[in-house]
């Protein structure tokens, strides 16, 4: 009876501690992605975790449709936006935790010219040419990057002449599909996307369309808080901050 009741004790206090499954999920950390990040963050995931143990687990999409997840409370740790305003409205809102929110990049709009072409394009303005029949880019009302190319073109006097033309995709990185594919002459993606892509790649005149600032914050519900602070740290101040500079992206002063 005495044995029954000791091992009935120890089995509860085993019972008390924390999950295995528990400790694991500490050394993660989820972080919702905008799609132009994606050729990136295959870099800077690696090197984040060899430097402190944590693995980063990366989730894409556009701007809007991660900021809407996040309002649905996904699990997500930490936003890495393609803009300002996402993270701003969700700070608002009290779903990003109060002062984690930070510039950590300012994104390059890029024309990327495809082999495959059917026109020469050696600036915006060859897009009004008639060879040139299709041109991509993200959908304005879900990614920053295209609404910056729609602001481009608008801003250049070509916007009623390639309007037509146009075809959109709901992120910048199923948009470069295709180019890659042979289904557009020209696509405005973003440069760190495209940089080492074959064809012809051309930054857009940043004074065309707004500035591509891109915010970063820690969800007020992240269940990896700590690894979240620590990626965060890491695209600020640390190794990510090079590796953005080496890969298509101007960073904050």
């Amino acid at each position: 009876m005495v044995v029954f009741t000791r091992r009935r004790a120890l089995q509860a206090s085993l019972a008390a501690l924390p999950r295995f499954a528990s400790a694991k999920a500490s050394q993660e950390v989820v972080v919702g992605a905008a799609a132009n990040l994606t050729s990136v963050f295959q870099v800077i995931g690696p090197a984040f975790e060899r430097e402190t143990g944590i693995h980063p687990v990366f989730s894409y999409a556009s701007t809007a449709q991660i900021a809407q997840q996040i309002e649905e409370r996904a699990p997500i740790d930490l936003f890495a936006a393609a803009d300002t305003e996402h993270s701003q409205e969700l700070e608002r809102k009290g779903l990003l935790a109060a002062g984690s929110r930070a510039v950590y990049a300012t994104g390059i709009l890029a024309l990327w010219i495809p082999p495959s072409a059917r026109a020469a394009v050696h600036g915006i303005g060859d897009l009004a040419k008639p060879e040139v029949r299709i041109v991509a880019a993200a959908k304005p009302e879900l990614a920053p990057y295209g609404l910056a190319a729609v602001e481009a073109l608008q801003h250049s006097g070509l916007w009623e002449v390639v309007k037509p033309k146009m075809v959109y995709a709901s992120n910048v990185s199923m948009v470069q599909q295709y180019g890659s594919t042979g289904n557009a002459d020209a696509v405005f993606t973003a440069m760190s996307l495209v940089r080492n892509e074959p064809g012809k790649v051309l930054e857009v005149d940043p004074k065309l369309h707004h500035r591509l600032d891109q915010e970063l914050g820690i969800t007020s519900y992240a269940a990896n808080k700590v690894s979240a602070v620590r990626f965060r740290q890491f695209l600020l101040t640390g190794n990510g901050r090079d590796i953005l500079a080496k890969s298509g992206y101007r960073l904050p002063r």
